[in-house]
């Protein structure tokens, strides 16, 4: 068993920067997942860690073993990636032996391991089928067995689940989930979902651009992000944004955006009194909208007058697309709300939970204010 360190880290395809100054501590049995759009670096990342690729510069260890120069053989890794890259003509049982095979390992030893991962995944009925007459699911498992046998110190995870159907997707995240518990082994996931990385996660990576740009726990990522790309990453539906002023009126703040303005709780002026007079960005999730006939009890409910542009019903939740001046945005609302295109309608916005970003740094991307 092994933690992962990645230290300063750059890669380069020619001008362009896949991976820039990437420093990650990742523990020995933690579950890490990196997640971010297509090509912020994930992927890249973890190319670099199998020896897929080699890095520009910085040192990338495995334990106290720095890998730069070792061949992806001898680093006692295994990797899923998202294709199931299975031998068509093997049976499930020589896919998953086939590794062990080239390195020499005994037939009985090869058996043990083989029967064991298979019965891990539930496939032990499966084994004499070749890859065609398997589900997508059960073609995945095999996948996975095949790096279990290999019993390595970190498993690699790319994108295993993109090829399945949404149902089997949720199963197979569980399995993956509960397969961690079992092993007690480093897994490091790659994934743009980010559902995936707040179900299974220890920890977090969320990159961008070759940047990370917060490591954390999910709950942490949710409720503390760090920038507006955080913010927007995390969570779905994604987090409001709207463009705004921090107005201040005797011992009062408003958030001003020119069509609303909402007061912020007098117990969290000291943090932003400092920001009074000044632009910044106020975002606040759907899930903390309310229709004020089943807002939570005992929150400071702060009313936007809005009009309803769409409704989607989910059956145990309404979201609703709501129109506020030149603001657009999106409440997850109580599904006993009977709201109607078209309506106009009062909305109240839970300020205990809101967020404010500061854009005179980095417009592109504001940090947080805490």
């Amino acid at each position: 068993m092994a933690g992962v360190t990645y230290k300063n880290v750059w890669k380069k395809f020619g001008d362009v920067v896949a991976l820039e100054d990437l420093t990650l501590n990742i523990e020995d049995k933690e579950f890490l997942v990196l997640v971010g759009p297509s090509g912020c670096g994930k992927t890249t990342a973890l190319r670099c860690l199998a020896g897929l690729e080699e890095v520009t510069s910085g040192e990338v260890l495995i334990g106290d073993t720095v890998v730069n120069d070792v061949a992806p053989k001898d680093r006692d890794i295994a990797m899923v990636f998202q294709s199931y890259a299975l031998y068509p003509h093997m049976t499930v049982y020589d896919n998953m032996a086939f590794g062990l095979k080239l390195r020499k390992v005994k037939k009985d030893e090869i058996k043990r391991r083989v029967e064991e991962a298979a019965q891990i995944l539930g496939i032990e009925h499966l084994l004499k089928r070749k890859p065609r007459e398997l589900s997508g699911g059960q073609r995945q498992r095999v996948a996975v067995g095949r790096a279990i046998v290999r019993e390595p110190k970190v498993f690699l995870f790319d994108e295993p689940l993109s090829n399945l159907d949404a149902k089997l997707r949720v199963q197979t995240r569980a399995e993956i989930s509960k397969l961690h518990q079992r092993l007690q082994t480093t897994f490091i996931y790659v994934t743009h979902d980010q559902t995936e990385a707040m179900t299974m996660a220890t920890r977090i990576a969320v990159m961008n651009k070759g940047l990370l740009q917060q490591l954390d726990t999910p709950q942490n990522l949710y409720d503390r992000p760090a920038n507006l790309f955080v913010a927007g990453f995390i969570g779905s539906p994604a987090m409001n944004f709207f463009p705004a002023h921090l107005r201040k009126d005797g011992n009062s703040l408003y958030v001003d955006s020119g069509d609303f303005a909402v007061k912020i709780p007098e117990e969290r002026n000291n943090v932003y009194m400092p920001f009074a007079g000044k632009e910044i960005i106020f975002g606040i999730r759907p899930e903390d909208i309310h229709n004020p006939d089943f807002a939570p009890p005992g929150i400071h409910a702060a009313p936007v007058e809005s009009k309803v542009d769409v409704t989607e019903l989910m059956g145990y939740e309404i979201l609703l697309y709501l129109v506020s001046g030149k603001n657009n945005y999106v409440a997850r609302v109580d599904p006993r709300t009977r709201f109607k295109v078209g309506d106009q309608v009062q909305i109240v916005f839970n300020m205990d939970n809101f967020h404010i970003f500061d854009p005179s740094g980095d417009p592109e991307n504001p940090v947080a204010i805490r």
